[in-house]
């Protein structure tokens, strides 16, 4: 049997949404492989609001993407803004959850919850062959300035911008300007390989959220359960 998912996604920025269509939807897709029945992922549904706070926005979605599209899950992207995600579960995640419990309107309930350290573009330096190749340089890491690990940089777009202007440095002068990290951020998402992402803690656990929303929906087995359509043996 095929069961239809359908993945809202509420991300911070239109580039930030470039970047992690691809991502949420190859993510859920493995997770799926998992799973008792077929799953089929249908469409990941871009979803924005007009309201202020960050609670308010993720209820705003949630309300409207079950009613416009019938959204199965909510996937919601926040940057950590910081080395952990502590700062935005205790005042952004836990916040918003209290106020989506505390509401008995018909919205979508499945959240899950996306949330780079630091900021998103730390994500892209995960795999920084990659990223060279998007750049269009044979320059070393080092060269590049892109050689820390991706979750120990505190202003990782910055870094990517600065490796594309020292990149660009040896062409050409009409040629430095045509490249832009705005450029990249779609074909860096489409092509970034997952077990690269996989090695970076804050993915670990997105990961581990769409599990629990497999788990949540009962199409995928939690630790000690069964498939609840499994039918036991006769004695």
């Amino acid at each position: 049997m095929t069961q239809q998912v359908l993945i809202g996604l509420l991300a911070e920025g239109t580039t930030d949404l470039r970047f992690l269509s691809s991502v949420v939807r190859r993510t859920f897709e493995r997770v799926a492989f998992d799973c008792w029945d077929t799953i089929e992922i249908v469409e990941i549904i871009p979803l924005k609001s007009f309201q202020k706070g960050f609670a308010d926005q993720v209820l705003d979605v949630s309300k409207s993407g079950r009613e416009l599209y019938d959204i199965t899950v909510l996937c919601v992207h926040a940057d950590a803004d910081d080395r952990t995600d502590k700062t935005v579960i205790t005042h952004k995640i836990e916040p918003t959850l209290e106020m989506l419990n505390a509401d008995m309107q018909e919205r979508c309930r499945h959240l899950a919850w996306l949330i780079p350290v630091y900021m998103q573009e730390a994500w892209m330096l995960a795999d920084k062959s990659l990223l060279k190749k998007q750049i269009g340089t044979d320059k070393s890491d080092a060269e590049l300035e892109i050689h820390r690990k991706p979750e120990e940089i505190a202003n990782p777009k910055q870094v990517i911008e600065a490796a594309i202007r020292i990149a660009r440095q040896s062409l050409p002068r009409r040629r430095r300007g045509e490249l832009t990290i705005g450029d990249i951020y779609q074909s860096v998402g489409q092509t970034i390989e997952l077990n690269s992402l996989a090695v970076l803690p804050s993915y670990q656990k997105f990961e581990r959220n769409v599990r629990k929303i497999f788990q949540d929906l009962r199409l995928l087995q939690s630790f000690g359960k069964e498939n609840p359509d499994q039918k036991k043996p006769h004695d």
